[in-house]
């Protein structure tokens, strides 16, 4: 739509922040995000004026040194996505069920985004943004609060369930969402948990995800789980911190496998028990080819959020690099 000065100017009474304020200052282009292009931004994608706290609050967090912008325009493809919590999502109609990403208000702040990425972060395609492929479109979501069975994804991160925040994320693919459906020999939780197991050591960054350091915490697994399978964990017992444990013990693969993968689909090309040596990989790494080793350095690297049709079993991993989730308060005017 037309960012008109006229329908500008009604975003802006959305804050009360001055139109020249400086709310950021985005990589890799190094320019001000200010109240007025953002909502410049928010205008042309379709946004509407109410929008405008929850997107400064996200231009915040794109800023902010966690996030590391200035490096998805990598080559692998990677794109920001957004979380919103809180009693927000109701108040404004965000999506958290069927289609979450696809409907309207989501799909427009999801484009808000990617205009802020392309023409405040100066993340020009093919020429800072370098996607072999290109990039899927920016996307907002919310967690399905009412449906979760444990506390929510900003609750887990500090803040109260009565406040409003918003979380940048960013990933590598939007890609399958597979079904557990149960077997006679193994209830619901069980096979949903083997079935995250499989679908972690199917990502492409894998050769990243058992790194030790301060790298180790720039790799980001979001789990997205729709409310019958967050429902059937937390009935066999599972908290979020028990799914995230479980995962961490029992994602595995054979070292000579992984070690393959560590040589030929790295840019490093370096081999796992190189990287024993190196500091970066642990000592289970430099063991016999036929081991199985755990492929994730943490539990803390898996996120998880329920949303999505309250009506289907099913689980999408996505994966992320160079960055950590990075969340900030809505503040509304």
């Amino acid at each position: 739509m037309p960012p008109t000065v006229e329908r500008v100017e009604r975003f802006l009474e959305s804050t009360d922040k001055k139109p020249d304020d400086t709310i950021a200052i985005l990589q890799s282009a190094n320019l001000q995000a200010t109240p007025w292009n953002i909502a410049v931004n928010a205008a042309m994608a379709g946004c509407r004026p109410e929008h405008m706290p929850l997107l400064v609050a996200a231009v915040e967090a794109l800023g902010d040194e966690r996030c590391s912008l200035n490096n998805i325009g990598s080559s692998s493809g990677i794109f920001p996505f957004l979380l919103i919590n809180g009693p927000i999502v109701d108040k404004l109609g965000i999506q958290s069920g069927a289609q979450l990403v696809s409907r309207p208000p989501n799909s427009a702040i999801g484009r808000a985004i990617g205009l802020i990425v392309r023409n405040i972060a100066g993340f020009r395609p093919g020429t800072s943004y370098m996607g072999t492929f290109g990039y899927p479109q920016a996307i907002a979501l919310a967690e399905r609060a009412g449906e979760t069975p444990w506390e929510p994804f900003h609750v887990e991160r500090g803040y109260r369930a009565d406040e409003n925040t918003v979380t940048v994320g960013v990933s590598n693919n939007w890609g399958s969402s597979p079904a557990p459906y149960d077997r006679p020999e193994k209830s619901g939780a069980h096979t949903a948990l083997e079935l995250l197991s499989r679908e972690i050591a199917k990502k492409a960054r894998l050769f990243n995800f058992p790194g030790q350091g301060p790298n180790a915490e720039k790799v980001m697994i979001t789990l997205l789980l729709s409310p019958p399978v967050a429902r059937a964990l937390a009935a066999a017992g599972y908290s979020k911190a028990d799914v995230k444990r479980h995962l961490f013990e029992n994602t595995r693969m054979s070292l000579q496998d992984f070690d393959w993968i560590s040589r030929y689909t790295s840019i490093s090309g370096i081999a796992a028990r190189e990287r024993v040596a190196e500091g970066v990989f642990p000592r289970e790494f430099a063991g016999r080819s036929e081991d199985r080793v755990r492929i994730l350095s943490s539990p803390d690297i898996l996120h998880i959020i329920v949303c999505g049709d309250p009506n289907r079993n099913r689980v999408m991993v996505m994966e992320g690099g160079h960055t950590q989730p990075t969340t900030k308060q809505i503040k509304l005017a």
